[in-house]
């Protein structure tokens, strides 16, 4: 559920009709609703009751301030990947205590401020990290508390770009090394080994997967603890997936009834890492059409966003739904076109075979499901500036990221003096 709906047929953004916005600060922007955060993430809290449970949203999903805010106003802890992402969760509120650091490239620098920030967990993912960060620990004084990753060789049935947990991926350890990386950890200065971790991808919408995954963890911690290693907490990532458009992804108490069903004997502390599924429904993309071109075979309808500012259909092959902010007539007659935007790459298309009502130059359309992974991954190409992003709550909305101007982006950069 979403809080995107038609009111007397315009969209609306809770009580905010979507046109407002854009006549205050112009197109495309980013739209995100204050509602449907809290109604997602209550959802999922709620999912886990009675279960040690922290959750730890994933940053790297949308890492805007006020969204961070928003979830740290609710208890939410952080799943981070780089030291920016970091100083992003703690500036926006969330404790360092309920902070956990994953990913396969943390560099000495981010270690240390992550040391001193006295964090919740390293994830780490290679012996030649463990070392590294087992030496800046011990140097400082101080004990890193560690959960190894394991790589289960898991296929996760997603899109190969987004899947982790296959022997192939770059993610984690082999399972066959995992026990004597366990070894090591445990008789290195500044390492306190505290748990076991995994993350098989993104954008599932089978528990097949998790199961399997999360029943050879499962299996490893009672090893590791006859091992006599101290495995208190596991980390069992996130990746469940959301419906952009036909797919039936589980219940978030039905992915924690399984998980229920297969830690519940190890009395762990869980850690969770929900992204996706708490910010992708909760935002909207909004872009004006700009011309209507007919071809001889196609028609194809030009847009002002484009795929610099969501990459998620050039790079993934995504499909997002996209809707008229003005709510059609029962009697328009759709017709089937391809919705693109202006960048000069062929792939800098939101929909190829769209069904759509008539449109015009200066109409409003609305790119769906684009919470997640929409404005953090968008980028200056062709010099377009980033775009705008809006939070709204109840019939008030704030510009939580502005939109720069292109003097700005020009004044970051120079031209040596043997070019003067």
């Amino acid at each position: 559920m979403n809080h995107f709906i038609y009111r007397d047929g315009v969209l609306s953004a809770e009580e905010v009709p979507i046109p407002r916005i854009a006549d205050t600060i112009g197109t495309p922007f980013y739209c995100y609703s204050t509602a449907t955060l809290v109604r997602h993430y209550g959802v999922f809290e709620a999912s886990f009751k009675g279960q040690n449970a922290t959750i730890c949203y994933a940053v790297k999903a949308n890492s805007n301030q006020a969204v961070l805010r928003t979830l740290a106003d609710l208890g939410a802890g952080a799943d981070v990947v780089s030291g920016g992402e970091l100083m992003r969760a703690l500036a926006a509120g969330i404790p360092a205590e309920r902070i956990v650091f994953s990913g396969v490239g943390k560099t000495r620098e981010e270690m240390v401020y992550a040391l001193d920030s006295q964090i919740l967990q390293f994830n780490v993912e290679s012996e030649a990290e463990l070392e590294v960060l087992s030496d800046l620990a011990n140097t400082r004084g101080t004990h890193a508390p560690v959960a190894l990753r394991v790589n289960p060789d898991v296929d996760s049935k997603t899109h190969q770009k987004i899947a982790t947990g296959r022997r192939e991926d770059k993610f984690g350890i082999e399972r066959e090394q995992i026990e004597n990386t366990y070894s090591l950890a445990s008789s290195l200065p500044g390492i306190n080994v505290v748990g076991v971790a995994v993350h098989i991808g993104s954008q599932l919408v089978d528990l097949a997967p998790f199961r399997t995954a999360f029943a050879m963890v499962a299996e490893l911690v009672t090893i590791l603890r006859q091992k006599g290693h101290q495995i208190e907490r596991l980390d069992l990532g996130g990746g469940l997936g959301i419906p952009y458009g036909d797919e039936n992804p589980p219940k978030p108490s039905e992915y924690a009834d399984l998980i229920r069903q297969v830690t519940a004997p190890l009395d762990c502390r869980l850690i969770l890492e929900p992204g996706r599924l708490i910010v992708g429904n909760a935002g909207i993309l909004v872009t004006r059409v700009i011309y209507v071109k007919e071809g001889s075979e196609r028609c194809f309808v030009i847009v002002d966003a484009a795929m610099n500012d969501l990459l998620r259909p050039a790079l993934y092959s995504a499909s997002h739904r996209i809707e008229p902010v003005a709510k059609p007539g029962i009697a328009d007659h759709k017709q089937m076109v391809e919705i693109v935007g202006p960048v000069c790459e062929s792939s800098d298309s939101f929909a190829s075979s769209q069904s759509l009502p008539p449109v015009k130059e200066g109409d409003l359309l609305a790119i769906c499901s684009a919470g997640a992974y929409g404005a953090v991954m968008a980028s200056e190409y062709n010099t377009r500036p980033i775009v705008p992003e809006v939070l709204v709550n109840g019939d008030r909305f704030a510009v939580v990221r502005p939109r720069p101007t292109l003097e700005s982006i020009l004044a970051r950069e120079s031209i040596p003096d043997w070019l003067s």
